[in-house]
């Protein structure tokens, strides 16, 4: 793809169009207010130089009329703008910028093509400090109250991505409490914090001043040893908060629904997505500040609760698709196409792509080569279709990106070119090349060559395969009945399927059984006696009680499982199943848990205060220790609701007996989102907050004191700079939450992964959440990762709507990447039976003369009964011996091999 010189001139010239340029391709281009042509007809060049014809002036506004049957808000956030306070010197000091602006510097397709560069002088800062909380738990005008949740973690990842860059750059972190709750977030914090030359400093940082001619700033803070001081860094960067989309009062007004006090859309704790107006609903972060995974989640919750709505609707406006004829070109020479992708700049930054291009036009059998600014672009796609029919290509090399996320899309490209979808191989050159090999762009632009002329040589030996349909059977298999389990199975029923819903127990209801009411004030009892009911009374929801899962085989759209429930064995048939089993709570061995009479943990606290039990309600002091039996090397990760279970219980407590002395003794307070709110307000009723240090964490003993029993809790105060004595009459204790004792077992039972921590593992952090790795098999609720009942509510639906996605279809397709035995290789030697992971494999045939057979249905195509047989009679389709070593073969140049 080449452009003029004179498209670059031109366009340069023009002050209205704003255009980034990689290596003569334009990566985003828009034209603003200030257009001569917009305002006085006066100018055309533009339009003229465009190759594309992508300027189209005479387009007009348009009001449409759409008449549809629910609506998904999914409007957003804004990001904070520091501009509102000089104090941040944002736009006043050069090289103050926000944490949106850095992402565009560390970005390849950013001003300076991934350069860390400061914006004063175009030179590499060496000493970058970030400042967190801007704009977020501060209740001054213009800023937020809530806790934007996402700015910690997004912050390590910059750190990160820094080290990365420039290994000898010095990173500050000026932070109040680091808010790392989500799954594998401690993890993650702990990697940033373990790098050299990086620090994590707990204090509010404030910008001082410009220094001088090196236009560094310098930024004043405290320390508990140090006091005030203040150092000077090359660039700051302030971490931004999330404020609700810009115009959050038109939203409310045109669709008529409720905000709530921040400006996110008002929303209730027992279903988050439904808003105050019946048929519209909110997915994403105007419920309130989110992360991707959660963003992804609820929309598909939002999804499945329009399905509810709609489901009369389903299929009515669904149109099938048609593909041309598939052209039989077994038995042609292969003439192959390649097709190399800049990926914005995340490719042609380091790759040098034009002479790629050049080169895999000369490999051998390749009788085309282009390329592409994004070859997944829709226009793209269509133009790897026509040339294939064009230059009657008979096979495709994608140079881009991983198959995991895209090769489906390729493969139906080939589809529409009429050729077999298996003739397409993928080269990665992005993830195997260009990422890893950022600084190295002469031997990465070679390795990339080399990496596709391996692909050219596989695609050689491609062979057409062919999927079939197997039946979808229509019901759904929910594990566990409780919020999670029951909401899920009551929003797929509601949409027409019929639900097996197992629980170990007696009775529904879960761990939300022990719980009374949360911080949004919900009653959670009378909210569960609700939902169970919903579920008895739905005539396609049967549930099993004291179940137990005693097998599990089948594949995707028709599984079996025997279940042992109330003295009888069953056998359930289904095409779907959820996980949604739930968690434990630890049982601490530490803190005279288990040995004092009033010491409990927070589950147990709640209980006693819904209970009214006068031993809590009538202490005159009360001591809560958070981060017990988390946050350690036992269990590396944070068990997210702790903290606001904490507040909860003091904000009651203070209720109920306003002159009790409530401490807690925290490690970070993670009360995130709008739940920061209820933080401050647990330290205006004087709830006294005291942070302890992980390497000195509290004391407890038992003693006599006033002739009465207390717990005597000793804690340093890193301010006071002394240890602090707390005489408690109750001890409360913020217990980890745990995997279910049975997740290892069911994960056994259904093929699936577990996390390092021992919660279910979903198949992509962001874009797969709730879903396995395991094809027709999806995950929900504490099972996942301890979560909020309104966040498992939220991934309830989604589940729920991911497992519509599949059993609103009749078939579902397997693919024709599957192993196969040839028999008179085969020596009935079973290695092949034990290798595989996923029951496919079994013998067939008289004893004497047994040989393995392959269901393909049950395969996965993974490859390890072909590694393990001993005699090669097993052979992995589009996967072959063949094409193997042709690869292997192609990846050193015949006169580079040494003799």
């Amino acid at each position: 793809m080449e452009y003029p010189d004179q498209f670059n001139q031109e366009m340069s010239k023009n002050k209205a169009v704003h255009v980034y340029f990689s290596q003569a391709i334009p990566l985003v281009s828009y034209i603003d207010e200030s257009c001569l042509f917009l305002k006085e007809k006066k100018c055309d060049i533009c339009r003229g130089v465009c190759q594309a014809d992508a300027i189209d002036f005479t387009q007009t506004k348009r009001k449409l009329d759409i008449n549809v049957g629910a609506v998904i808000l999914a409007s957003g956030i804004k990001p904070f703008d520091p501009g509102v306070n000089d104090k941040y010197g944002y736009k006043k000091f050069k090289n103050v910028i926000t944490s949106m602006d850095y992402e565009r510097l560390l970005s390849s397709t950013g001003p300076y093509e991934g350069e860390v560069l400061r914006p004063s002088d175009k030179k590499h800062p060496k000493k970058i400090a970030w400042i967190q909380c801007v704009g977020s738990r501060r209740v001054i005008e213009g800023e937020n109250s809530y806790c934007s949740g996402v700015c910690c973690t997004y912050t390590q990842k910059q750190v990160i991505l820094t080290k990365d860059h420039d290994e000898k750059a010095e990173c500050t972190v000026f932070h109040n409490d680091i808010r790392s709750f989500g799954k594998d977030f401690e993890r993650y914090f702990k990697r940033a914090e373990k790098l050299p030359q990086v620090r994590f400093i707990r204090s509010y940082a404030s910008i001082a001043k410009e220094v001088g001619k090196t236009e560094n700033v310098l930024v004043r803070y405290a320390t508990p040893s140090d006091g005030v001081k203040e150092e000077e860094f090359d660039m700051v960067v302030l971490s931004i908060g999330l404020n609700p989309p810009a115009d959050y009062e038109g939203l409310k007004d045109k669709f008529g629904i409720k905000l709530n006090s921040h400006g996110f859309c008002k929303v209730d704790s027992s279903n988050p997505i439904e808003t105050t107006r019946p048929g519209i609903f909110v997915s994403g972060a105007f419920q309130g500040p989110a992360d991707i995974p959660e963003s992804v989640f609820t929309a598909s919750g939002a999804s499945a609760q329009c399905g509810e709505l709609l489901d009369y609707r389903r299929d009515k406006l669904a149109k099938e698709r048609i593909y041309p004829q598939e052209r039989d070109v077994s038995g042609e020479e292969a003439r192959i196409g390649v097709f190399v992708c800049h990926c914005g700049a995340n490719i042609s930054s380091v790759v040098n792509i034009p002479s790629t291009v050049e080169y895999a036009s000369t490999l051998p059998n390749v009788v085309y080569a282009r390329e592409q600014l994004f070859s997944c672009a829709t226009n793209s796609a269509q133009e790897i279709t026509d040339l294939a029919k064009e230059k009657g290509l008979n096979r495709v090399v994608i140079a881009a990106c991983s198959p995991r996320t895209l090769e489906p899309l390729f493969r139906d490209t080939l589809r529409e070119a009429g050729l077999n979808q298996y003739y397409c191989d993928m080269a990665n050159i992005r993830e195997h090349c260009s990422w890893v090999h950022s600084r190295q762009k002469e031997e990465a632009t070679l390795k990339a060559q080399d990496i596709i002329r391996m692909s050219v040589a596989r695609a050689c030996y491609l062979e057409p395969l062919q999927e079939f349909d197997l039946p979808v059977n229509k019901t759904a298999l929910v594990v566990g009945g409780g919020i999670a389990g029951m909401t899920c199975a009551l929003s797929i029923a509601e949409q027409g399927h019929e639900v097996h819903l197992l629980e170990k127990n007696k009775d529904l209801g879960g761990m939300a059984r022990r719980l009374h009411t949360t911080l949004e004030g919900l009653d959670v009892q009378s909210f569960l006696d609700d939902l169970t009911g919903r579920v008895y009374k739905n005539p396609l929801i049967h549930v099993s009680h004291e179940a137990t899962i005693k097998d599990v085989s089948g594949y995707v759209g028709n599984f079996e499982t025997l279940v042992k429930t109330e003295g009888r064995v069953k056998k359930i048939k289904y095409g779907a199943s959820v996980l949604a089993t739930g968690a434990d709570e630890y049982k601490p061995v530490e803190y005279l848990y288990g040995e004092n009479h009033n010491v409990f943990t927070h589950l147990e606290l709640g209980e006693k205060i819904a209970n009214r039990d006068e031993t809590i309600v009538n202490a005159e002091s009360l001591v809560m220790i958070q981060c017990v039996g988390c946050r350690n090397k036992d269990r590396d990760y944070c068990s997210r609701v702790c903290c606001s279970h904490a507040v909860k219980n003091a904000l009651k407590l203070k209720e109920i007996n306003p002159q009790m002395h409530i401490y807690i003794l925290f490690r970070d307070m993670r009360t995130y989102g709008f739940r920061e709110d209820a933080y401050r307000e647990a330290s205006d009723k004087e709830v006294r907050f005291i942070r302890y240090d992980p390497d000195d964490k509290p004391q407890v003993e038992a003693v006599e004191e006033g002739g009465k029993s207390v717990l005597r809790v000793t804690v340093p105060d890193s301010i006071l700079g002394q240890r602090l004595e707390l005489d408690a009459d109750v001890l409360s204790l913020a217990a980890a939450v745990i995997p279910s004792a049975s997740t290892m077992e069911i994960a056994g039972q259904f093929k699936v992964s577990l996390s390092p921590d021992g919660f279910f593992k979903e198949a992509h952090v962001k874009l797969r959440p709730v879903e396995f790795a395991a094809d027709g098999v999806y995950l929900c609720g504490m099972a996942h990762y301890p979560k909020h009942i309104p966040e498992t509510i939220n991934q309830a639906y989604g589940a729920a709507g991911r497992v519509l996605t599949l059993l609103s279809k009749d078939t579902v397709i397997a693919s024709g990447s599957v192993c196969e035995v040839d028999d008179k290789k085969c020596i009935a030697c079973g290695a092949c039976i034990q290798a595989c992971t996923y029951g496919a494999i079994e013998f067939h045939g008289k004893k004497q003369n047994q040989k393995a057979l392959v269901n393909p249905v049950l395969c996965k195509g993974d490859g390890l009964c072909n590694a393990k047989c001993p005699t090669g009679a097993i052979v992995l389709k589009h996967f072959t011996d063949e094409e193997l070593l042709s690869q292997i073969d192609a990846a050193v140049e015949k006169d580079k091999i040494m003799q």
